[in-house]
């Protein structure tokens, strides 16, 4: 079943819950993560998906769980390719264990 409302992307959130809030500026926050300032602001403008790595780091520095921030983001990837038409054929029968 498809969501009608397209997921918030995680970097959104970030930007939007976390750096803003805090005053900071994306060369300060790309610091704090020990990440490079291109590889933060693809990440917060949505060019750029949440890695584990990334979700690592951002759980470390926010008191979160990296689980969290993949579960944004596999979220985000499932209501996008869901929203793409699929033909497949049906696998008959077989029982799933």
């Amino acid at each position: 079943m498809t969501d009608l409302r397209k997921p918030t992307h995680p970097g959104e959130i970030l930007r939007e819950d976390v750096i803003r809030p805090l005053g900071l500026t994306v060369t300060e926050a790309a610091k704090r993560l020990g990440v490079t300032r291109k590889t933060l602001s693809a990440l917060i403008n949505c060019k750029a998906s949440m890695s584990p790595e990334m979700a690592v780091r951002v759980s470390k520095a926010t008191k979160t769980s990296p689980e969290s921030w993949l579960y944004m983001q596999a979220k985000l990837d499932l209501w996008i390719a869901e929203q793409k038409p699929t033909k497949v054929e049906g696998l008959g029968e077989a029982a799933i264990v």
